[in-house]
């Protein structure tokens, strides 16, 4: 098996002396500054709009375009009467490669729904953001299309989402006072012929549909 050698270039005489590398350093940062200056000192005064100056964006008053595809927070879909479409499967929390969630199941009252999860955390805190748990979802129970991205904390703690800020991402911790009365394991129960879930005591009657998730719009 033949072996290539590459010989690293020798460096010249300027090149040695690091000083010559440093000024053509400064003098790229410094075209970079003067011009992005220059130009946004012009469209201040409506002036040359057709040349962009810098391109970065003032976060977080001016957030940064996403792809639709992008991985940000997850949510946790709900049906029409406001129970998770989740039917506590496991698919997920089994080929989640960072093992950041934890599903507890309970016995789902419709015939027709064989479970329900009465916990469903996920801890962002190891999250590793593969998007698995999206991919193998059968129920399209969970996505990642929130277009959150502040999901920094000053705890461990505070970066585990329960069953609450899944369904619901617009809650943020500290939950406020009254927002978290659902004790667990809570109970889906039949109301009329149709299933419904003890969320009614955590967000308010009707809370389910008073805040519709779509993605973009946080």
């Amino acid at each position: 098996m033949a072996v290539k050698v590459m010989r690293r270039r020798e460096l010249t005489f300027w090149e040695q002396l690091y000083l010559p590398q440093i000024l053509t350093g400064l003098r790229i940062t410094f075209a970079h500054f003067f011009r992005n200056m220059f130009f946004h000192t012009a469209h201040s005064l409506g002036l040359l709009k057709q040349f962009a100056a810098a391109v970065t964006f003032q976060y977080p008053e001016q957030p940064r375009p996403l792809a639709n595809r992008f991985r940000s927070r997850h949510r946790l879909t709900v049906r029409e009467e406001g129970t998770p479409r989740c039917v506590g499967c496991m698919l997920c929390e089994t080929v989640c490669p960072a093992k950041c969630i934890t599903i507890v199941a309970g016995e789902h009252p419709d015939p027709n729904v064989e479970k329900y999860p009465v916990r469903f955390d996920i801890d962002l805190g190891v999250c590793v953001y593969c998007g698995f748990c999206v991919e193998v979802c059968p129920e399209d129970a969970i996505r990642m299309d929130t277009q959150i991205l502040d999901v920094a904390a000053y705890s461990r703690n505070a970066m585990k989402l329960d069953i609450h800020e899944l369904m619901n991402p617009a809650l943020r911790k500290p939950l406020p006072e009254g927002s978290c009365t659902l004790k667990f394991p809570h109970v889906c129960q039949l109301s009329g012929g149709h299933v419904k879930g003890s969320w009614e005591e955590v967000y308010g009657k009707g809370a389910a549909h008073a805040a519709p998730i779509h993605p973009g719009h946080y």
